[in-house]
């Protein structure tokens, strides 16, 4: 059984069979910094290892989620340069349990049945606002099939499109710090500790049984917190302090 020190001496004809993608791929992950340089070796060839193996694989599991090169080259910027194959493995394990039902490629015909109703270019770029959907090539997009029936429902609101793209930006700037904390927590204070206890297990499968423990608990209490917390921002500036309070307060 090789160890961690024992890499595989692939080239990059081997490694792409071996990630199921071509070599001009590995060559354009490479020079957008999405994988470490290869060591070079006698006669100048360059050979790759386990965790040119396992951060191809990462890179395929967040496309698979929905997420562009730029957003991943932003990703993995954040991951300490010194993560193992293994643990590049079990953040990938992580990152597809946590993940939400993956989109998929539909047409707009397909998209305005499912829909139930023409969708105009603006109805369109207000549901892309939304995060219902994005453009890919022609007049195909990929979808998230479950905030379809509420972005619909939304395209009747008056809110202007701006605002939209504001709120969106507002969400995920909140939520991604959100989630930046609860990593930090995850890793310190459980996953550090389950695997100096557990050193002989199979630490993939455990992060999958982890993190799907930890799931339904983590999204309940975001969603309660929000719930409360927008409930509570509400009544401060319409009802006590905003101007109908005042008009209230004077009469």
């Amino acid at each position: 059984m090789a160890t961690e020190t024992e890499e595989p001496r692939l080239t990059v004809d081997e490694l792409a069979a071996r990630a199921g993608v071509t070599v001009r791929t590995i060559r354009f992950y490479s020079t957008r910094g999405l994988l470490p340089p290869p060591v070079i070796g006698p006669r100048r060839v360059g050979h790759y290892g386990s965790g040119h193996l396992s951060r191809l694989a990462l890179i395929e599991e967040l496309q698979h989620q929905g997420m562009t090169l730029a957003a991943i080259e932003r990703y993995l910027e954040q991951l300490p340069a010194d993560l193992s194959a293994q643990d590049l493995a079990i953040h990938r394990a992580l990152v597809a349990s946590w993940a939400p039902e993956s989109a998929e490629e539909v047409s707009r015909q397909e998209l305005e049945r499912r829909a139930g109703r023409p969708l105009s270019e603006q109805d369109v770029d207000r549901l892309a606002a939304m995060g219902v959907l994005d453009r890919t090539a022609g007049e195909a997009f990929r979808l998230d099939g479950s905030l379809l029936r509420l972005g619909v429902e939304l395209l009747d609101v008056p809110i202007a499109h701006e605002t939209i793209l504001a709120s969106r930006t507002v969400l995920l700037n909140h939520a991604r710090a959100a989630a930046q904390d609860l990593t930090r927590l995850f890793r310190d204070e459980v996953w550090g500790p389950y695997r100096e206890r557990e050193s002989g297990t199979d630490h993939v499968a455990a992060m999958k049984s982890l993190s799907a423990h930890m799931q339904p608990m983590v999204i309940q209490a975001l969603v309660t917190a929000f719930q409360r917390s927008l409930r509570e921002e509400l009544r401060g500036a319409f009802v006590t302090g905003g101007p109908s309070g005042e008009a209230e307060r004077g009469s």
